[in-house]
């Protein structure tokens, strides 16, 4: 990859549009997202090409027509990547008792558990709803004990989390491959020994057992992995998801207890949801 592919869409109205887009953009690989005065940025794979005929062909044909949008494109070489994340990535606070942090910020600023993750490409620093819900659904558990499963792991932050509360093992699994190096990095700079980052996608757990699970990626990806995840959950094990809607919530909730599993609690953050269930 010589670059990242920069979308810059104003919408009219942006609620609850911007929080759909991201949604469905990260479907089509897009990694990376932040909220404008009148839109969002999108970052993802610079072979990403007529994006305008994507969008309403896959992501807005089925949509109100009560709505307008406006689309720029823009490559950005991948060596500029880095300070272009770093110049936006601010400091992440998960109430007090977490906070996620970037090299170039103030220690000092740190609330409770410090993670300090390197901005790259990697979805997942805790900016996103999903991933601070996540966070704060692990932190209410105290103490991560046994084996874990970090699915989708983008920068491992989760992963990262779950052996600073105490896991045995985390195995952190991304199908991009620089996703997996970044967690790998990331490991490192927080003194982690029990990660290990594996490039490749859901077969990778056969065999395995654990007693967390955690996933969070998209909705439909959960559900054709959800009985693999079953499969290696230890009884009494909790699974946690997240990367959907609050709307779709009960949806996954069904679809989950239809497989075996118990719901225990739900978060909600501004349209997404968070689920913790039990084996």
């Amino acid at each position: 990859m010589n670059g990242t592919l920069l979308l810059s869409i104003d919408l009219l109205p942006k609620e609850p549009w911007n929080e759909i887009l991201k949604a469905e953009l990260a479907e089509l690989g897009f990694d990376a997202f932040e909220d404008t005065e009148s839109g969002i940025k999108a970052y993802g794979p610079e072979e990403k090409t007529n994006l305008e005929t994507v969008l309403n062909d896959t992501i807005l044909a089925d949509k109100e027509n009560d709505f307008t949008f406006k689309l720029d494109q823009e490559l950005i070489p991948f060596q500029n990547w880095n300070a272009k994340w770093e110049a936006d990535f601010e400091a992440v606070f998960v109430e007090d008792k977490l906070s996620i942090l970037a090299p170039f910020h103030d220690k000092s600023l740190a609330k409770g558990i410090l993670i300090e993750i390197q901005p790259q490409m990697s979805f997942g620093t805790g900016h996103h709803q999903t991933t601070w819900m996540m966070s704060k659904a692990i932190l209410e558990e105290t103490e991560i004990l046994g084996n874990v499963l970090d699915m989708g792991t983008g920068t491992g932050v989760l992963a990262i989390l779950a052996e600073k509360l105490g896991a045995e093992s985390i195995l952190a699994i991304d199908i991009e491959d620089w996703s997996v190096e970044n967690t790998k990095e990331n490991a490192q700079r927080n003194n982690c020994k029990k990660i290990i980052a594996l490039h490749g996608d859901v077969d990778l757990i056969h065999g395995k057992v654990f007693d967390f699970i955690l996933a969070n990626i998209n909705k439909n990806i959960l559900k054709s992995h959800l009985s693999q995840y079953i499969e290696t959950l230890k009884i009494g094990g909790k699974l946690y998801l997240s990367g959907f809607f609050e709307s779709d919530a009960q949806e996954m909730i069904d679809f989950t207890e239809n497989l075996g599993l118990k719901h225990q609690k739900t978060l909600t953050k501004e349209t997404w949801a968070q689920l913790c269930f039990v084996k």
